[in-house]
Order: structure tokens, then C-alpha cells, then sequence
């Protein structure tokens, strides 16, 4: 599989394959590239059938995960993912919930066993550009940070890809994103952004276009109905969507093409 242009993105959860890397899968389709998602848990801590929480009386890991898979599937399908590849750990749930202890979450997983699955997954497809997120799984969600290790530690022990990008949110921007959204009527409860949420743009290497496809991204997020409470996004006006999901943002990690430019508009630059 080594001819054809690759991209794979290593992701936590059913649904995270959207907000960061939706456009790109779709707009990377249509042009030829091979893409594959490994979503390496299933989703177990998410919103149940009737909106039960986690931890609430009625929650059923079991329906949870079968209703988050075909979510899943369907997503997949929206946005052209040719190769969804499910490692099949336990979800972990947020930083401080009950599911961080079981034996059986991703969190708990020793690095090294999730890692040699990932590296043979990348021996198989070869991909030359991996995305996953940075070292604190872009807000500090454990099965994040995990995905993170085991994507480093694949990436080293294979040694295949050529480039290796983590996800971003540009700071300059993310709290107008928040306050538009606000603004739109949205309720987000109690949460505010820190003050150092998102990535400084100094730091941000690569700013791909994807407008043509924000409104793929926008029915693929639509297909995980059961999580719809965590997903603001949806209700904005669709010129606030198009303002918020028109480019995808990233931090080169790893870099082993010479001729990659030092600032990109595509993850592929260097590679065609």
C-alpha cells in the first residue's frame, strides 16, 4: 500500500474524527487519498439512548457502545473515510469520572500493547501523513493523552510516516469562536475558556482549507444524534459554521520531507 497517498488520524472516541479532521478526510477523499481513522475506543461513556448520563440510574455501556458504533459507521460514510479501523478499547471518560479506575479503559492500557496494534496498522496502510492530538489531548481528556502516547510510540517503533501533525485550535480565535456562540443563544453551562486555550498561531504550521466541505462536516456530526447535548456547534446559524469549521488547523510534530515548507496549507505539501 505504499504508492498511494495516506492519511490516517488516530482518534479517541466515535464522533472526535469530526471537529478536527472532518474537513480534511472529506476534502483529502475527494482527491485521491487513501484515508483511514483509527478510533481507538467505543464510546461507552457517552450519552445513552434517552440522554441518560454516565453514572445516572437506566446507563447501559453495552447500548451506548452499539449506538455509538453505527454513529460511527454512518459518520464515516458522510465524510468518505475509506478505512475505519476500531482498536475496540473501553472509553475512559472525562479526567475525574469513575471510568478513569476500570481496569478495562483505554486509559489504563499499557502504552507499549495499544501502541504495537497502532504500528502494525501503519506498516499495513503506510500512511505518510498521521494527525492525532498533542500532549494533553487538546483539553486534557485521558483516552486523548493516550492516543497521543500510543500514536508517538507507533509512529518511532514503525518508523512510518513521514509527517506527524497534532491537532489545533488557534488562540487568537477560539474565544471569538465562544463568544459568537454565546452570543447565538447556545447554553455551554459553566464552561469558560481559560485564558490559554488553544494554540498560540505562531506555533501553528499548517492552516488547510476546507470550506467546500463544512457542510459534509456539519451532517457528519449531525449523525452522532445521541451526542447531541456536547455539540454547540450544531445549532449555530450556518454562517457561524462556516466561519468556525471553514479550516482545520495543525502543528507539524514530525517532519522527514525536506522539501515540506516551514508554513503549509496542505498536510501533504512536500509529498506530491
Amino acid at each position: 500500500m505504499a504508492d498511494q497517498l495516506t492519511i490516517m488520524a488516530v482518534h479517541a472516541h466515535p464522533d472526535d474524527e469530526v471537529i478536527s479532521t472532518g474537513g480534511v478526510f472529506a476534502r483529502y477523499a475527494a482527491e485521491g487519498v487513501r484515508t483511514v481513522l483509527v478510533t481507538c475506543t467505543n464510546g461507552e461513556q457517552g450519552d445513552g439512548p434517552g440522554g441518560i448520563k454516565p453514572g445516572d440510574p437506566g446507563h447501559d455501556a453495552n447500548a451506548v457502545r452499539a449506538q455509538r458504533l453505527a454513529e460511527l459507521r454512518e459518520s464515516a460514510a458522510l465524510l468518505d473515510i475509506e478505512h475505519v479501523e476500531l482498536l475496540g478499547y473501553r472509553d475512559s471518560g472525562m479526567d475525574g469520572w469513575g471510568g478513569n479506575s476500570d481496569p478495562e479503559a483505554f486509559w489504563n492500557t499499557p502504552v507499549e500493547q495499544a501502541a504495537a496494534r497502532l504500528a502494525e496498522l501503519m506498516r499495513h496502510y503506510r500512511p505518510q501523513v498521521v494527525v492525532t492530538y498533542d500532549e494533553n489531548g487538546n483539553y486534557g481528556h485521558p483516552d486523548h493523552i493516550q492516543a497521543n502516547r500510543i500514536a508517538l510510540a507507533a509512529t518511532e517503533s514503525s518508523g512510518v510516516p513521514d509527517k506527524l501533525y497534532y491537532t489545533a485550535v488557534p488562540r487568537e480565535s477560539a474565544r471569538a469562536m465562544f463568544t459568537a456562540i454565546k452570543e447565538s443563544g447556545q447554553d455551554m453551562g459553566d464552561f469558560e475558556p481559560p485564558e490559554d486555550f488553544g494554540t498560540p498561531m505562531a506555533e501553528i504550521t499548517t492552516v488547510v482549507d476546507v470550506t467546500p466541505y463544512v457542510r459534509r462536516k456539519v451532517k457528519a456530526l449531525e449523525a452522532h444524534g445521541s451526542q447531541r447535548d456536547g455539540m454547540p456547534f450544531l445549532h449555530l446559524p450556518e454562517e457561524l459554521q462556516q466561519l468556525i469549521f471553514g479550516t482545520e488547523s495543525f502543528v507539524r510534530q514530525l517532519n522527514r520531507v525536506e522539501s515540506a515548507p516551514a508554513t503549509e496549507t496542505d498536510l501533504f505539501a512536500g509529498l506530491r
